[in-house]
């Protein structure tokens, strides 16, 4: 190799090993008070096969109500979230009149890059379409309210963030949305986490198993345990919320599934894992190979006081532990959701600054690792 070949490659490889490092970079995707919407709540985000970022997000109207005139609206990036297009209004029902629409959770399919998108009517009907353009147009709204509940259950929530699809075992492919009902016909009774799973590219959905009282809002990802794989769910801890065991809070439950997602084991406190009771993000960033080890990463509220310290954690031992974290923004934060980038920058969209505004904000598995 010549020495002129020697310093290009010396150069070229210390960028990169410099760029790896280098600080997060952030951008406001939605901003309270613009596009004609008094907020902008729950955020979901996805990463399509073609590399386009997808946020997406609820647009409430005229407060920060759950229960009010909220709209599901979304905003697309194709260059890794530098910039992002005007604002897309995916569903809205009743013009003036007061009618909730929300919990995004969307979800691909890997076999035909379809995107398939959930939400909820009035925080109880399930309602789901889907876009083949990678997220420019989507089909009119389809209610699978009967197949993906069971009557009496009350409130009704999908994730919100993302659902997944199964990469190994006997139902490869297999479509799964993660949410959480109540079974009684108002929010008086515990909340309970369960998943909504398909087997035919999401033609048509089916009822999994429940997960236990106590818990709410839920991420999914597919581990490895010993010759097969297993469902890991991580949930919204409710024991305060509900009045019940409230020395039991403070922490997030976890619950694992060996049959895909039709039985789950007894939820318990995972103690790497505080949080405010609030949502958070699961999401898997590799698969371990003879390259690369297994990487999930895990983000949320780091406070078991109040909604602030948005911390991302990462697991090498498919959940079981997290040693590494670093701090993304010390204030107030809430919900979020992380994707993995086309170029291998971890993407992040989060709830700051007391619901003002969602950031989405950029780093890499190489800037966790490094001390604060």
């Amino acid at each position: 190799m010549s020495l002129r070949v020697f310093v290009i490659v010396c150069v070229v490889a210390a960028s990169q090993s410099f760029a790896s490092a280098a600080e997060p970079t952030s951008v406001d995707v939605f901003i309270a008070g613009q596009d004609s919407y008094f907020a902008y709540r729950i955020p979901a985000l996805l990463t399509t096969k073609p590399g386009t970022l997808l946020a997406f997000c609820e647009g409430r109207k005229t407060t920060l109500s759950d229960d009010g005139d909220n709209d599901l609206v979304l905003r697309r990036s194709t260059d890794g979230g530098m910039t992002w297009q005007k604002l897309q209004l995916v569903h809205e029902e009743g013009g003036d009149e007061v009618v909730s629409i929300g919990n995004p959770c969307p979800v691909i399919d890997p076999a035909t890059g379809r995107i398939w998108l959930s939400m909820n009517r009035k925080n109880g009907r399930v309602l789901l379409t889907h876009s083949d353009d990678d997220g420019v147009t989507w089909t009119k709204v389809r209610d699978i309210t009967d197949s993906a509940s069971k009557p009496g259950w009350g409130w009704y929530a999908m994730g919100p963030g993302i659902g997944i699809a199964l990469e190994r075992g006997p139902h490869r492919g297999r479509l799964i949305l993660p949410a959480n009902h109540r079974e009684t016909p108002d929010r008086s009774g515990p909340s309970a986490s369960h998943i909504v799973y398909s087997d035919d590219h999401g033609e048509t959905w089916k009822l999994g198993g429940n997960v236990g009282l106590h818990t709410n809002e839920c991420q999914l990802v597919e581990t490895v345990a010993g010759d097969g794989s297993e469902l890991l769910i991580n949930m919204r801890n409710h024991w305060a919320r509900s009045g019940k065991r409230p020395e039991l809070a403070g922490r997030r439950l976890i619950s694992r599934s060996r049959d895909d997602g039709l039985t789950w084991s007894e939820p318990t406190r995972d103690e790497a894992l505080i949080e405010p009771t609030c949502q958070a993000s699961l999401i898997r960033y590799s698969w371990p190979t003879d390259l690369q080890r297994s990487t999930l990463l895990f983000a949320n509220p780091d406070s078991t006081t109040k909604r602030e310290r948005m911390t991302v954690r990462v697991s090498h031992d498919e959940g079981r532990t997290w040693p590494t974290n670093k701090l993304i923004a010390p204030g107030p934060s809430g919900y979020c959701c992380l994707t993995r980038l086309k170029d291998g920058r971890i993407g992040l969209l989060y709830e700051r600054d007391n619901y003002k505004r969602l950031t989405f904000v950029t780093f890499t598995l190489d800037w966790l690792a490094t001390k604060p």
